[in-house]
């Protein structure tokens, strides 16, 4: 009898081709182990790496699949058979462990316990499987040595050994996952087999590296055209990354105040380190989705060149989700990017830091087919101290166990350090790139912090129109609305107002208003929510910062005095009225750690806002906030299951969970340009292919708020996913 694995289809007719079409099934698993084995290497895990690939479709040897290849209904469980006969063969540690991987590649990993839905041990038992064992002639599934285990990752402290165990188990998963897809679309789609590979460029990281170093030049001509004391802060703190690119691969910080230039220098370390010691790529996570847009086209423009049509950098966060079934539409640009998002196949990735970690955390083979393309290479963290509380536990020992096991260097990038260090486990050595930081935050040092304890909207509306440029950050969309109408209703000239509740491209005209008044010295009054703080290049002369954290006041003075043409700009904190603090979340707590820690840099005759301040407030956060710091208890439910290796894959995937998902897009049509594309997206057979155009129209809506538009009907949807509000009846 002869074993397919795959029948194959005519792409355009989809009608099943003849069986000399088909794959032959020793063929797929010979080769989907050939390369799970090239990827589980990288790690010291290849043997076991063939051996999955091997045993992942053993099932499909049985008589009924092959009729269900046939046109039988009837469904088959091909995955227990291959489970089954690796924890039968290598016991209840390695086979467990690799029963794990193929009792979950299509489905997800499974939970370890037996109460759990679709658990592993019910897999285990099962006593229906149809008989597979045809398998023996034609697949031999080699034994194992200690040998074979003695390079796998071991943990780096006892502590971590039921985390690290499990990571292995992850790992291993996207090397089987990605394999078993790439091969399958190799057989089943060719065409777009090629366009994967076809496009992607094909120049090492030392010709990319020389590419920044030409711009890097650029930079330093610019420089010395206008050597301002900024502009030479910014030269240094760059060569001092390439500088350091030059140490071991480990865990590193960079602290570079507001202002200083650190994401194309930190970017400068990241290839810089990567040719030094071999990395094969460079992933930068940034915390926002507002500002991942700016730097991936600033990677771009400096990195890729625009005449050889390459793809160098790979942008991959929300907004570049595309759906499934519509590969036809887009042009080859689109293609490549798409496939690419899929496995990480580019060298320099910019995704968004809920996309890095949630798939390091899940379960489902589409989310952890990148994983194994993070092995060996620079992570950098964008303003590190974004990490939500609530899980920054688990992001840090995920960020350890790929330094220690799997060669990456990771690097904390941010003006306000968080401290971590003794978050981290196994305490490992912490390098920071910049020579001396504190000398940095003198040099960059362009305001003073004041307090102004209560305000009222009145009386800030009242000040902030005496005042002809000044920019006034709140913390809820509700005081925002409310302060800007108490300033509207001064009569000033240059009021503005900016909100998430405004779409994207609303947002960019706004924007730009407010930057050509700034340059033009008109009056420009600014009332904002946080986004402002995230990474945009605006300058006032006076900031008002509503009572937060530490860290975001540093943020909002970074929007004051940004270019060092005055003395000193004035960062106002105050106390706002009770609708200007969320009553969700911990923004009380740390207002008042921030209040606190400014008496005491008072009596210690230091700055709020300098080095030692912002250690302090994140020492007493932390441990304010001990409790908290794994609210899924992630950590406790891996270590929990050390001793059965029960893992709760599926458990973790749902809790782990870095943002609230409880929100639904809408588009606005904000403009004529939204309309017609709303209106194509109507005519389309899949109007879900244009959500990325769309993004730029598009805000989120929480669950209850979606439900009270439904009930008004301005909501329309298009097809089954695309919701827009219809401003007009």
């Amino acid at each position: 009898m002869i074993y397919y694995g795959h029948t194959k289809e005519d792409l355009k007719t989809k009608k099943v081709l003849p069986k000399e079409h088909w794959q032959l099934l020793k063929s797929h698993l010979n080769e989907v182990a050939l390369m799970t084995e090239e990827r589980t290497a990288k790690f010291g895990a290849g043997k076991l790496g063939r051996i999955i690939g091997l045993a992942h479709d053993l099932g499909k040897y049985s008589e009924a699949f092959q009729k269900r290849l046939d046109g039988a209904r009837e469904k088959v469980d091909h995955k227990s058979a291959g489970a089954q006969e690796v924890y039968r063969r290598f016991g209840k540690v390695i086979g467990k462990s690799l029963a794990f991987i193929i009792a979950g590649h299509h489905g997800g990993l499974p939970d370890g316990n037996k109460g759990a839905p679709a658990n592993l041990p019910e897999r285990l038992a099962r006593t229906d499987i149809p008989d597979y064992q045809a398998y023996t002639v034609e697949i031999e599934i080699p034994d194992l040595n200690n040998q074979d285990l003695a390079s796998m990752p071991a943990p780096k402290a006892p502590s971590m050994a039921a985390f690290s165990f499990s990571f292995c188990i992850r790992m291993m998963f996207s090397c089987l996952v990605d394999a078993d897809y790439l091969n399958t679309e190799k057989t089943m789609n060719m065409e777009r087999y090629i366009t994967r590979y076809k496009s992607v460029t094909s120049l090492p990281l030392e010709a990319i590296l020389k590419r920044f170093e030409k711009k890097y030049k650029f930079f330093l001509d610019q420089n010395r055209r206008n050597p301002t004391v900024i502009n030479t802060a910014r030269q240094a703190i760059l060569e001092r990354c390439l500088a350091m690119a030059k140490s071991e691969p480990g865990f590193f910080t960079l602290t570079v105040p507001t202002g200083g230039g650190k994401t194309y220098s930190s970017l400068a370390f990241g290839l810089k380190h990567a040719v030094e010691h071999k990395k094969v790529r460079v992933i930068y996570v940034i915390p926002y989705t507002s500002i991942i847009e700016q730097n991936a086209q600033v990677f771009r423009e400096t990195l890729e060149d625009e005449t050889q049509k390459e793809n160098i950098v790979l942008e991959h966060h929300s907004n570049f989700e595309y759906p499934e079934g519509i590969f036809d539409d887009w042009d080859e640009h689109e293609k490549v990017h798409r496939l690419a998002s899929e496995n990480w196949d580019m060298p320099v990735v910019v995704t968004t830091a809920v996309q890095f970690f949630e798939s390091l955390y899940a379960n489902k083979g589409s989310r952890c087919r990148k994983l194994h393309n993070i092995v060996n290479s620079v992570i950098i963290l964008d303003e590190a101290q974004m990490m939500p509380i609530e899980c920054i536990k688990p992001c840090l020992w995920a960020l350890a166990e790929l330094v220690f096991n799997y060669g990456a260097t990771v690097v904390l990038c941010t003006a306000t350090q968080p401290a971590v260090k003794n978050l981290i486990p196994a305490n490992p050595k912490i390098v920071e790139i910049m020579e001396n930081p504190n000398e940095l935050q003198k040099i960059f040092k362009r305001v003073t912090v004041e307090n102004a304890n209560e305000m009222s909207d009145e009386e800030l509306a009242t000040e902030m129109a005496d005042i002809p440029q000044v920019l006034t950050i709140v913390n809820t969309r509700r005081h925002a609305r409310l302060l800007f109408e108490k300033l509207l209703a001064k009569e000033q000239d240059g009021i503005y107002h900016l909100s998430a509740r405004m779409c994207p491209a609303h947002r960019q005209v706004v924007f730009a208003e407010i930057r050509r008044a700034l340059q033009d010295g008109k009056p420009c009054r600014v009332v904002s929510t946080q986004l402002i703080e995230a990474g945009v290049d605006v300058d006032f002369p006076v900031v008002y910062r509503a009572a937060a954290g530490i860290d975001s006041i540093a943020q909002a003075a970074g929007r004051c005095n940004r270019e060092g043409r005055r003395a000193r700009g004035r960062v106002i904190v105050f106390d706002p009225e009770s609708h200007g603090m969320p009553k969700k979340g911990r923004f009380s707590a740390a207002a008042a750690l921030t209040r606190s820690t400014e008496r005491r840099s008072q009596e210690l005759n230091d700055d709020l806002l300098s080095l030692e301040a912002i250690e302090y407030y994140f020492k007493q956060l932390f441990e304010l906030e001990r409790d908290n710091l794994d609210a899924g208890d992630i950590l406790k439910k891996i270590k929990d299951s050390e001793d059965d290796l029960s893992f709760p894959f599926a458990e973790i995937a749902e809790k782990f969970q870095m943002i609230d998902n409880a929100t639904v897009s809408v588009v606005v049509p904000w403009d004529k340009h939204a309309e017609e594309l709303m209106e194509k997206a109507a005519r389309h057979p899949f109007p879900a292919s244009q959500a990325r155009s769309l993004q730029p129209y598009v805000v989120q809506v929480y669950q209850y708020e979606l439900a009270a538009l439904e009930k008004e009907r301005v909501i329309k949807t298009v097809g089954d996913s695309v919701k827009t509000i219809q401003l007009h009846n």
